[in-house]
Order: structure tokens, then sequence, then C-alpha cells
């Protein structure tokens, strides 16, 4: 690879040594966690009892490699740092998750989406190689076939339970100045899953090409997918990072027009729109509210304090509200059940707004060439959509708190869909190996981390640790 340098201050077989250092000051018979600063998680976890990996010179981008569009990645970059070195040469990854401080590898590790997702599938599949620091403490080098390939395609979801990627290729996407956006408005959702679908199949609409496509359902009557096209012209540009808020404007403009970076990190500014949480989409409160803190790292911080201290479950407490249970989840059902689904949501659940973002796994070589991934065993050639929704529902006399979360897992299982687990999770361990390849990831962890020194999957998607 002739890569062309963008961070000439990375050392990555440095940071490598340092990362193997560190594992080796782990205690024998103690859990190896990582040490990181932030997190994208909504489950708490345990406290660690050892000092965990130091991967403190693992976020930066290696290099960049135009021609072969490429670029080799640490692990620990996040997805705001590898944008910034790719734009600087007309290409972004194949899909780049909505949130500025996930990283590159927890994005593989843990499952990513986003508006180009019906047409390049999950941020894993445009992975090329990677270098995977295993629960044993040896660097491997897992590509798609070879002596690792069972690694390879074990990785994502496995959350941090089978290694840690120290780094990874990635493919690259040539992409404009631009992005020209339609809001196109549904009052019924059996209409918009059609279109979804012919979008999928035709990648257009109405006669123009759609380049990515998401959406958000208000109400069972009032939805609206937004169609992208990458263009070099724009004849206005919009600006979501001051006191206009962009989902609303899916209600108020048919037509807009974004630049590349800020179509990138159009949720980011208000973290969909669970910046309300805090106050922050009121006028005044905008007006004060510095412009660096509207950041959705900075809204989680505040919603890790809240799990601390508790301070508005506190509050509501004493004006006598009922308790709230958390149910923060992304969920992907069939194409063919998302209306019913939606509206099953709508009455059972009755959170809104919802976002929408439809998904299949990706052809990489044409129609028929996806490839299946054991421990989230999507189906190739099945379309699907991607339901987020983040919040909190009170919890009725006689509830108990994980109710709600309960009866949502069921729905989707029902439903012949899977949730992602970087959230609460309620499934019993015979379900749950069912449902995320089990077989498979006890066979990989046997071979890569006999001792099992890196905790279980099922231990921190369900247990917490």
């Amino acid at each position: 690879m002739c890569a062309v340098r963008v961070d000439h201050g990375v050392d990555h077989g440095g940071a490598v040594d340092l990362l193997r250092r560190s594992y080796a000051a782990v205690p024998a018979g103690e859990t190896v966690r990582l040490a990181k600063r932030t997190s994208n998680l909504f489950r708490p976890r345990s406290a660690p009892s050892a000092p965990g990996l130091d991967v403190s010179g693992l976020g930066g981008v290696i290099g960049v490699d135009p021609e072969a569009r490429t670029a080799d990645v640490q692990g620990m970059c996040t997805y705001e740092r590898l944008v910034d070195a790719t734009l600087a040469h007309g290409l972004m990854p194949l899909v780049v998750p909505q949130l500025r401080t996930i990283t590159l590898g927890g994005a593989v590790t843990g499952l990513g989406i986003e508006s180009t997702s019906f047409r390049h599938g999950l941020p894993h599949e445009s992975v090329l190689e990677m270098d995977v620091l295993t629960g044993a403490g040896e660097i491997v080098a897992a590509r798609p076939d070879g002596e690792h390939a069972d690694l390879f395609a074990a990785f994502p979801n496995s959350l941090g339970s089978l290694g840690y990627a120290t780094r990874l290729r990635i493919e690259l996407a040539p992409v404009r100045r631009y992005v020209a956006l339609r809001n196109v408005r549904f009052t019924d959702l059996t209409a918009l899953t059609e279109a979804v679908g012919e979008i999928t199949a035709t990648r257009s609409w109405a006669g123009e090409p759609v380049d990515a496509m998401d959406g958000v359902m208000f109400s069972p009557g009032e939805a609206y997918l937004v169609l992208a096209a990458f263009t070099d012209d724009a004849p206005r540009v919009s600006d979501y990072t001051g006191q206009d808020i962009y989902y609303r404007s899916l209600r108020r403009l048919t037509r807009d027009w974004l630049s590349t970076y800020d179509y990138l990190w159009r949720w980011d500014t208000d973290w969909f729109w669970c910046s309300a949480a805090f106050g922050v989409q009121h006028p005044v409160v905008r007006r004060v509210w510095p412009a660096r803190w509207r950041r959705s790292d900075v809204y989680h911080r505040l919603v890790r304090l809240e799990h601390r201290h508790q301070v508005a479950a506190r509050i509501d407490r004493l004006r006598g509200q009922p308790a709230r249970e958390r149910v923060v989840q992304d969920v992907e059902i069939p194409l063919e059940g998302t209306a019913d689904f939606l509206r099953w949501f709508a009455r059972e659940v009755r959170m809104s707004p919802v976002w929408l973002c439809p998904l299949r796994l990706r052809d990489p070589a044409g129609p028929g060439s996806a490839r299946a991934w054991p421990l989230y065993p999507l189906h190739p050639g099945q379309n699907y959509v991607n339901i987020g929704f983040w919040g909190t529902v009170p919890i009725s006399g006689g509830a108990a708190d994980g109710d709600v979360n309960r009866l949502i897992e069921r729905a989707v299982s029902d439903a012949g869909g899977h949730k992602s687990l970087y959230s609460d999770a309620y499934y019993d361990r015979e379900a749950f190996d069912r449902l995320y390849g089990g077989d498979t990831w006890r066979a990989v962890k046997d071979r890569y981390d006999p001792d099992h020194r890196l905790t279980g999957l099922y231990e921190k998607a369900v247990a917490r640790r």
C-alpha cells in the first residue's frame, strides 16, 4: 500500500507496544478490559478491579491511500477524526455512524449504522483486514480468509469479548461537496416501506438518484424519508449547528442542502432530538449554551452523571411522579414487518419521534455476494429497517423496571428482527445464544481467549459486567 500520511504524529508501533505492556501488567486471573475515557454504551457496568489496557496512543489515522480508496486506522480513532482525514482527499468511510465520538473499532465490534447502510451495509462490511489484540495477549492479523478468518467473521457484535482491534484497513468512497435532501412525507406506513423497497432496488426515487436514505416517524400518520444525493452544486446551504434544529426541518422543508461535513454530523448537534431533555432546544437556553457543547458526547456525560447521582429521579419522586424506565434501543426489523411493528410500537410504547434507517447487508461483488455475520445473523438479500428510539417511559403501577424493554424484545423476535446490544438487554442465556451466535462465539472464544481473560458477551450485554 502506498499510503499518504495524514497524521504524522501517529507512532503505531509504539502505541501497540504500550498496549501490550499494559496487558502484561494486569494480574493473572483479573479481567482484562480497556481504560477508556468515553463510551457510547447506555448500559451501566460494574467497576473494574484491575488497571485497564492503555489505548491512549491508538486514536489516530495511520494513512490514507487516495488511489486505492483505503485507509489504515487505529482502533480507538473517532469517526470525527477519521472523517477529517478522509474528506481532505474527497473520500469518506462507506458508512459513518451518526455520532462524532463513536470509534471505528467500536463500530466494528459493536455495530454501527447510518443512511448509506441500504447500499453499504454495516461498518464492519467495509473492513479489509484488522489487527486484533486477543484475550491471550497476542496480536493477530484477521482477514476474510486465511488462518484467522474465524475471528474476522465473529468479531462484529462481539463487544470486545474476543479482542480489541488495534488497526483496521477500511474501504473508502468518493464524496462531493454538498448533499441535496428531499424530505418526503408519508401518511401511511405501508406506503413508506414500499418506497424503501423501491429505492433500495433502484437507488432512485421519482427520477432522481438516492445515495443515502433515512427517516423519522413522528406518528403512524406522519413519517418522512430523507433522500440524499451527493452533489457539487447547492443553491443554498442550511446550518443546523446554531439556532435551527435539524429534525424539525423535515416538517418544514421539502428540499434542503447541507455541506457534506454537516450532513455527516447532522444528528450529532442535538443527539437526534434527545437534547430536549437538557433544555437545549429552548430558544433562550440555546442562545446561551455554547456551540462547542452542542455535541452528543457532552449530553452523554450528563446522562452518566444522572445515572450516578439520580438527581432528576429524586426530584420526580419529591413531586410524586412515577418512576421511569430507560428505553434506549436500536432494532432491525425485516422490511415486510416494519409498518406493523411501528404501529404496535406507537400503540404500546408510545415514544416519538423514532428514527428509521433502511439496511441491507452489502453485496460487494454484485447481487448474491453478501456474506452473513454469525454474531448478528441478518439474512443476506433481506431488506431491514433499523428503528431507533431513545428515552424513558413511566412505570405504571405493578410494573417493574425492565418490563417495557422485555416487551420490546419479544416483539422484535416475533417480527424476525434483532436488536443492538449497546444498551439494556434482558434475554435469558438460551435465547441470547440462539439470537447472537452463541455456538460460534464459544468456539472462537476458546481459541483466542482460552483463559477467558475478557468478559463474555452475555456477561457484558445482559449481566452488565
